[in-house]
């Protein structure tokens, strides 16, 4: 991809990133909320709750890599040419975001809720995974990119704050344990992403698709048949996992936002049983940790544009604050010790400036990822690997409140009573305790063999545009294989046309690569 000449400034990041106050704040209302509600207001089991997110998954496992596909292609049509391949989806999106509210009504049936749920699905699958594209088709530079997901992020955090602080703000003048309280919450958040995502519209752009630098692919027979596309589809999907540095951070970001979205999910079951306290509190906790993360996503930006601290080091430096979040909270139970609201803040300012860190890291690391395959494949593939990510992403919500669901049943929890069994109280324990602190390990072993930072993303930047321009492979350095081995897997010998990309591209298994496992 050529360098574009337009510049990101913080005002074209700033209209980028507001689309996040939908992906962030969408499904932060949804961990934090929407089990809970559908159990107290709406007459579902957590059961039934549970499968109405299992459902959605199976659906979004198609639904997303299919988008992010579409995406790629889309600027083969009429309508891709004339209004862009990724943002005529942003355009279509921003009125359908009123079906948000629909989600949150009471006294309906079981079908309608798995039905408003779905919608929210295909919609989210519609506008985050061609929006995920845009940061690396607006520019290429390491600054800029990581300006765009800084900013992206801070959106995201002022999502996740609003979708703590709202509702407690319109609890003072429903009540506590009203259910308006969540109608009120879905209208609002409704209106913000339909501005937000229309903002998004106006203020990006898209790369021109500049493939003159290689051969075009073939037209073979039947190249526009429907078992073609879901052939391509399905190639290019699993042919993202050969590249290293994609598995690798797939391991960190799934562990670690699976982590937190049990957390999210427990920790209302926690403070409500567990320290027989109100929603409210809830609200007020989460929205201290929501309002430092808004300044602290801008600190790791500092940490790693200013700072040149490596993506693992900052990574590894949010997990260890956490798992002493989580060793406070265990003892805090235990013990039954009485804690004062200002500690309990300050303790959970702390665990806001983690949060902060592991959630906007991942996302910048993203934006590099097309570039290591494209080394690789020589292919600019934005589309799939956003697909896989916004896949990836919705499934650790879903499949959390799922587990979580069922595991709180089997525990003896029962709907609607102000106190559980012994058994329902060390099920929430060990939920939010054992089983985040279990995941994050995942994650922080990981760290230590990611191989990205800046000056390696630099290497590579350089290999590609010196490639390109006609660059003899033999005149590589010994540093910079070493790199290019270090984030795909592969030896130097084997990319840009070597054997790593036709294997990768035809979609076979790379013999001797051990599939997912070379991590």
């Amino acid at each position: 991809m050529k360098p574009t000449e337009r510049r990101v400034g913080y005002g074209t990041a700033i209209g980028y990133g507001v689309t996040d106050l939908f992906g962030g704040g969408a499904f932060a209302v949804i961990g934090t909320w929407l089990l809970f509600f559908y159990t107290t207001y709406c007459g579902l089991s957590v059961f039934e709750a549970g499968s109405i997110f299992a459902i959605a998954r199976v659906i979004d496992a198609i639904l997303s890599p299919i988008m992010g596909y579409i995406t790629d292609n889309f600027g083969n049509t009429w309508l891709g040419k004339k209004f862009g391949r990724r943002r005529f989806f942003l355009l279509i999106s921003a009125p359908l975001m009123f079906l948000y509210a629909l989600v949150w009504v009471t006294d309906m049936s079981y079908w309608y809720y798995l039905g408003t749920y779905l919608s929210i699905e295909l919609l989210s699958a519609m506008v985050l995974v061609p929006w995920e594209t845009l940061s690396a088709e607006m520019t290429n530079r390491f600054s800029e990119r990581t300006r765009l997901s800084g900013v992206r992020m801070i959106c995201s955090q002022l999502g996740g704050l609003l979708a703590v602080s709202i509702p407690g703000v319109i609890m003072m003048f429903t009540g506590k344990d009203n259910s308006l309280t969540y109608t009120y919450t879905g209208l609002i958040f409704a209106c913000i992403f339909c501005v937000a995502v229309f903002t998004t519209w106006m203020c990006t752009w898209e790369a021109k698709d500049v493939r003159e630098e290689f051969e075009p692919e073939p037209l073979t027979a039947g190249g526009g048949s429907l078992w073609h596309h879901l052939k391509s589809l399905v190639l290019d999907l699993f042919s993202s996992f050969k590249i290293r540095m994609f598995r690798q951070h797939i391991i960190i970001y799934i562990f670690s936002f699976t982590a937190l979205d049990v957390f999210g999910a427990v920790f209302t079951y926690y403070v409500v049983y567990g320290l027989h306290q109100d929603a409210a509190s809830v609200s007020g906790y989460l929205s201290v940790a929501a309002l430092v993360s808004v300044p602290s996503t801008f600190g790791f930006m500092m940490l790693l544009e200013k700072l040149n601290m490596s993506p693992s080091a900052a990574l590894r430096l949010s997990y260890g604050i956490i798992f002493g979040v989580l060793v406070f909270l265990f003892y805090l139970y235990i013990s039954d010790a009485a804690v004062s609201w200002l500690l309990f803040s300050a303790i959970f300012s702390v665990f806001g400036f983690a949060r902060a860190g592991l959630y906007y890291i991942p996302w910048n690391i993203y934006s590099f990822i097309p570039d290591v395959d494209e080394i690789v494949t020589k292919k600019r593939r934005e589309g799939i690997f956003a697909g896989v990510m916004v896949l990836t992403r919705k499934s650790t919500v879903a499949l959390a409140i799922m587990l979580i669901g069922t595991v709180l049943q089997e525990s003896g929890f029962v709907k609607g009573q102000g106190v559980q069994p012994e058994s329902a109280l060390h099920a929430i324990i060990g939920l939010l305790i054992f089983a985040t602190g279990a995941l994050l390990a995942v994650s922080f072993y990981m760290t230590f063999r990611f191989k990205l930072t800046r000056d390696t993303h630099k290497t590579l930047i350089k290999e590609v545009a010196r490639l390109k321009l006609g660059g003899d492979l033999d005149d590589c350095t010994p540093e910079c294989q070493k790199v290019i081995k270090d984030l795909t897997g592969y030896d130097y010998k084997e990319v840009w046309g070597g054997s790593a990309t036709r294997k990768t591209v035809r979609g076979e298994l790379p013999a001797g690569s051990g599939g997912a496992l070379g991590l």
